[in-house]
């Protein structure tokens, strides 16, 4: 489906990586729109569109999204100066939409449903894909040498299991979970932590356990407050390099995977006009 001349990009995810590859493509002159889950669980709150689910909209670096309500409405407002954002986790919508170009972003370290079949171009983001069955191109999402790396054939590297190196820590920088529970925030995006510091409090039916932070550094992520949560699941990120301006721009991460997703676009044929 095309706006005139413009093909559409629909992108499965706004989360934050997702954001990246949004923000990327729309200053690259693309059409873009994205499908999210009803109820996101984005820790990178400041910098992922999908808080425009809850919100009705959201802005990342001079791009916004707005919440629509159907495949319908979402087609009148792409291209008019803003992301529409349709909750629609299945892809129910794609025949109705029929984007030029579909680019799973979710990141769920699996493939929830997207096929090589849904768009004349198809990129997927990280582990779960093989590159000329699933999708057109996977690029790669593990950090190190090949971040943002463009695989035609074979798969992206493995899931790890464990978080990115930042400022010498790993795992110890995220948070997850310790129980069940509805987060009740102590501390907002941005604001320095000293480790031991209280971030949350996760509230169950008859008590509530407090979470804290586990270095000192800036809190760049907190789950969104109100939420209810399962055990284990990832809660907030604190950064030890202690750079607050980071909590608010998409990351360097981010953009690396964004830039492969340009470039698998272009390199099958996708143009912006």
């Amino acid at each position: 489906m095309s706006r005139g001349a413009r093909p559409l990009v629909l992108v499965r995810g706004a989360g934050d990586l997702a954001t990246g590859v949004i923000v990327r493509l729309s200053r690259a002159g693309f059409v873009v729109a994205a499908l999210e889950i009803e109820k996101p669980t984005a820790i990178r709150r400041a910098v992922a569109l999908s808080e425009a689910m809850y919100e009705g909209e959201a802005e990342v670096e001079g791009v916004r999204a707005r919440r629509v309500a159907s495949a319908e409405e979402l087609l009148r407002a792409a291209g008019r100066g803003l992301v529409p954002l349709l909750a629609d986790p299945c892809c129910s919508s794609l025949g109705e939409i029929a984007p030029a170009i579909l680019v799973d972003a979710i990141i769920a370290k699996r493939n929830l449903g997207t096929a090589i079949i849904m768009a004349p171009i198809v990129v997927a983001l990280g582990p779960g894909f093989a590159a000329g069955v699933d999708a057109h191109a996977v690029v790669e999402t593990n950090r190190g040498h090949d971040l943002g790396r463009v695989l035609t054939s074979g798969r992206a590297e493995p899931d790890s299991g464990v978080p990115g190196t930042i400022g010498g820590f790993g795992a110890e920088r995220v948070v997850h979970a310790p129980r069940a529970g509805r987060v009740e925030a102590r501390r907002r995006i941005g604001d320095v932590v000293e480790a031991g510091d209280c971030l949350l409090d996760l509230v169950g039916a008859t008590d509530r356990a407090e979470v804290r932070a586990p270095i000192r550094g800036v809190l760049r992520g907190l789950i969104r407050p109100g939420t209810e949560v399962p055990e284990g699941l990832k809660l907030a990120d604190v950064d030890p390099r202690c750079r607050r301006e980071h909590c608010f721009s998409v990351s360097d991460k981010a953009r690396a995977i964004a830039g492969g997703v340009l470039e698998a676009v272009m390199a099958l044929g996708g143009r912006p006009s």
